[in-house]
């Protein structure tokens, strides 16, 4: 599975199989709403200051998986399974919000 790091699309195992994710424009919005934040500034703060929960991680990889075109509902998300547990929701988290908000050497923005 090819995914594309300029378009901030990342690739994660749940449930054993590999899913590409991207928090698309769409996805963002969807996030605003489930996190209840008004504006992108908010969004994003909300993820810098390191204080998710576990509904807000699987409201994030729900997200990512719909914005890389996977028709799951939060609830599967819910039940899938990660290796490394806690820690490999966290990791697929940030890996997506470090794709998503961090620019790359190679999309020329700074």
């Amino acid at each position: 599975m090819m995914v594309n790091p300029q378009r901030g699309e990342i690739a994660a195992e749940l449930d054993g199989k590999t899913w590409t994710l991207c928090l698309t424009l769409g996805a963002l919005a969807h996030l605003e709403q489930a996190l209840k934040a008004d504006t992108l500034c908010g969004l994003s703060a909300k993820f810098a200051s390191g204080n998710l929960s576990a509904s807000e991680l699987i409201k994030i990889i729900h997200a990512g998986l719909l914005g890389g075109g996977h028709d799951l509902s939060e609830s599967e998300v819910s039940q899938m399974r990660v290796e490394n547990g806690i820690g490999g929701y966290v990791d697929i988290a940030a890996r997506l919000l470090t794709a998503t908000f961090t620019p790359t050497p190679e999309s020329g923005r700074s």
